[in-house]
């Protein structure tokens, strides 16, 4: 909502500078979005009238004019050279005299082809008023000759631009803005007194409301015997023009004029192009209308619409949006009908954007107008085309729907409860006093006020809106905000439990980086990654590859890999903790969703930074599996092979912990590395995805005795088949060791010159110790006796010479 200061000060004039009384719009919830001078700066530029306008006796395109400039200090009128095609004898006009000082320009007196010029006579672009430069600026014939032009034309003005929210559609007018100033400035509220206009003739039109629910209330009048060539006052043109509404005609000048001032859409039609009466309907299948902006359009059944008898039932309007082109007014109206309606939000809302344009009247209607102001518009508007046009007013006819008007219930305002929402103690008189500032009807019950909205403030519902309106009054700067006090208590972490802060310092120490992504991802991700073909769904995503919800967070970790090879990172590794979101499983009694809490990683490229200690080699399975072994330390994790739509099939892993599979690890599926462009240093990333609680969760420290004795270690190498996997003979052999072995570890794995093609050899390395004495050799051979007998048996294996 964009306005001149100056207008606003005509109807209120608080003691205020202008930067003040900006603060107090915006602290009162009304957004000062943006404050800017009416015009340029400019100075000694007057207004002036062409005496006399000769050509230059040496230039066909230039006139040598006679000015009077209205100074008493000048021996007469000044002789100015000028180039304007529009300049002639009698022309009121600014005249920039020597010593101004314009928008890039000083003006000082000069010789123009041989002849002297002591000023200039100024286009509208020369000032900085537009970008009008075809000839000069005219003026009202009745301007004071000799009157600075910025005084005459009140260009030490600003515009002001509200940025409202959608509930305070009672601010989209002057007068609304004014009466929120009025309140909260103390200053007195001068509104132009609207009285009514009685009707000169008896001719009138009928009104039937078809609709209703739509169109509760609605207001017509013939004017006859207008001038629509009347020009618009200058007054008008530049409160229409500093409120962003360019002027077109008398009569749509002041039905827009009407528009800002009071807050109430009018429209005019030509009187002479309808037949019968007006019906507000909604429109029959497949009829069509074209607007003024040229626009042919087939309103919905659920548009409302403006028609006259012409043909059977002809559609003039779209009901609070745009009038037709066929019954617009132009030059030639000489008798117009003055509709002043309300429609219902709900009737309006939408429509306009659904047709692919927007008008303020319909910015207006979807918001709320005030229902009981139709009458004070179009008697405001009647007496403006009277004073402007000229004419003859006919009686208003009003159709009217008392059942479908807004309701507006008394709302109960307890002062109790006002402070302690507000945290202040605000006396009764005090409330009272700033309700009534707004002008809302009031009853006081001891403590307490019944209060009735009234019908321009739709915002107001239920208690907590009037609580509202007095923070706003009493100012939010004037709340104090007092430090909170009060007992806090350390929420205590069981020994058993880490938060998720110290496992991503964790993995941070591990040389990841956090990373954050959306929860809703490309429903393509969630196909290849996780093999979902029915993802669920967003009902209003923000972006089309963004519709469905994630059920793991590699997708985004592979999107953030992308992004940033994209952009020529060689060495990436990232991880996030996120929520993932499925379905319940209603057969398992679990409707809903679900959503789990996880962490990922991945990595790619260089296993550390490039360096002369070590040779560069790209991070593999290993690296991510030692990083998740240290994260879950002093805990043993369990791998077993798995198949996963995003991973490797022959280089994958689930995993688990105390028997429970509690994530998965391994590297990118090659056909998504091809496709997304994944491959870095020509290998393939690495992931792994856990369930934080998994992570989250860690044993109690027990004790054990150390020993004093000396370990005694053994290696043994066993041949057996080559798809034998490690696991599950790691276990065998740990099960059936002894209580003296401390650790079973695989340190060499071997297949070549000297074992059978189809063989391989692992060897281990056996730490025993006991806590009451020093192993003999004999015991250590009888445990490395037991474990190969264990090898043999389950396994089939063979000890390697």
């Amino acid at each position: 909502m964009q306005f001149s200061e100056q207008w606003l000060r005509s109807l209120v004039n608080p003691p205020l500078s202008r930067d003040e009384l900006a603060h107090l719009l915006t602290m009162a919830g009304l957004e000062v979005e943006e404050m800017r001078a009416a015009a340029p700066t400019f100075s000694q530029v007057v207004v002036a009238r062409i005496l006399s306008a000769e050509k230059h006796p040496d230039a066909d395109k230039l006139k040598l004019c006679r000015v009077d400039v209205g100074q008493a200090s000048l021996a007469g009128p000044l002789q100015i050279v000028c180039g304007a095609p529009n300049a002639a004898v009698g022309m009121r006009v600014p005249c920039a005299l020597v010593g101004a000082q314009l928008p890039g320009i000083s003006i000082k007196r000069a010789k123009v082809r041989g002849i002297e010029s002591f000023g200039m006579l100024c286009s509208a672009r020369e000032l900085g008023l537009s970008e009008d430069h075809g000839g000069l600026l005219a003026l009202d014939d009745d301007a004071p000759v000799g009157q600075d032009l910025r005084e005459h034309l009140q260009l030490d003005d600003a515009l002001i631009t509200l940025k409202l929210t959608p509930n305070r559609a009672d601010c989209l007018s002057l007068t609304g803005i004014a009466r929120e100033v009025a309140a909260l400035s103390g200053a007195a509220l001068s509104l132009p007194e609207i009285k009514p206009v009685p009707a000169a003739h008896q001719q009138s039109r009928s009104v039937l409301l078809d609709a209703p629910d739509a169109c509760p209330r609605y207001c017509g009048r013939i004017i006859s015997g207008v001038d629509a060539t009347a020009p618009t006052p200058g007054w008008i043109q530049r409160r229409l023009e500093r409120s962003g509404i360019r002027s077109i005609s008398a009569l749509v000048d002041v039905t827009n004029y009407v528009m800002l001032e009071l807050g109430q859409p009018l429209h005019a039609f030509d009187n002479e192009n309808l037949r019968g009466a007006i019906h507000v309907r909604y429109p029959r299948p497949g009829e069509q209308l074209t607007l003024l902006n040229g626009q042919t359009v087939t309103p919905s059944a659920d548009t409302a619409l403006i028609c006259d008898e012409f043909g059977g039932a002809r559609a003039l309007a779209l009901a609070g949006i745009m009038g037709g082109a066929e019954s617009g007014i132009s030059a030639a109206t000489r008798e117009l009908f003055l509709e002043s309606a309300f429609f219902s939000p709900r009737a309006v809302a939408g429509r306009a954007r659904a047709l692919g344009f927007s008008s303020d009247a319909s910015y207006r209607y979807e918001r709320g107008v005030d229902f009981e102001l139709q009458r004070r518009a179009i008697e405001r508007a009647t007496q403006l085309i009277l004073d402007i046009c000229g004419g003859s007013p006919g009686p208003v006819v009003e159709a009217v729907s008392l059942q479908d008007l807004p309701a507006r219930a008394p709302v109960k305002l307890r002062s109790a409860r006002a402070a302690r929402l507000l945290g202040i103690a605000l006396a009764p008189a005090q409330v009272e006093k700033l309700l009534a500032g707004l002008g809302f009807p009031l009853r006081r019950e001891g403590d307490d006020f019944i209060v009735s909205p009234p019908s321009h403030r739709f915002d107001i519902e239920i208690e907590e809106d009037l609580i509202e309106e007095i923070a706003r009054l009493h100012g939010y700067d004037n709340i104090p905000s007092p430090a909170p006090r009060g007992q806090l208590a350390m929420r205590p972490l069981p020994e058993e439990r880490r938060g998720a802060m110290l496992v991503r310092r964790l993995v941070a120490e591990r040389d990841y980086q956090e990373v954050v992504n959306f929860s809703f991802v490309e429903a393509a991700w969630e196909s290849d990654f996780c093999a979902n073909a029915q993802p669920i769904a967003l009902a209003n995503p923000i972006a089309s590859q963004m519709g469905v919800m994630r059920t793991s967070l590699i997708g985004g970790l592979a999107g953030t890999l992308a992004f940033n090879l994209k952009r020529r990172a060689s060495r990436v590794r990232v991880f996030e903790i996120g929520r993932c979101f499925m379905r319940g499983d209603r057969s398992a009694q679990v409707p809903g969703y679900i959503q789990p809490l996880r962490l990922a990683a991945l990595c790619a490229g260089p296993a550390s930074d490039e360096q002369w200690g070590e040779p560069a080699r790209n991070a593999d399975f290993f690296d991510a599996k030692g990083d998740l072994e240290a994260l879950f330390a002093p805990r043993t994790l369990r791998f077993e092979k798995l198949e996963h739509p995003a991973l490797h099939p022959g280089r994958s892993a689930r995993v688990l912990v105390d028997g429970q599979a509690v994530g998965i690890i391994g590297e990118l599926h090659p056909e998504w590395v091809q496709k997304y462009e994944l491959a870095v240093n020509h290998g393939a990333p690495v992931v792994f995805e856990i369930e934080l609680a998994a992570l989250t969760s860690q044993p109690l420290p027990r004790y054990r005795e150390v020993s004093r004795f000396p370990t005694v270690v053994r290696d043994l190498a066993l041949v057996l088949a080559i798809d034998q996997p490690l696991q599950p003979l790691l276990d065998a052999l740990r099960e059936a060791a002894p209580v003296i072995v401390r650790d079973i570890a695989l340190f060499d794995v071997y297949h070549g010159k000297g074992i059978e093609t189809k063989q391989k050899s692992l060897a281990f390395r056996i730490v025993m110790q006991d806590t009451e004495k020093t192993l003999a050799d004999v015991e250590a051979d009888e445990v490395v006796d037991v474990l190969i007998a264990v090898a043999v048996q389950k396994f089939g294996a063979s000890v390697r010479a």
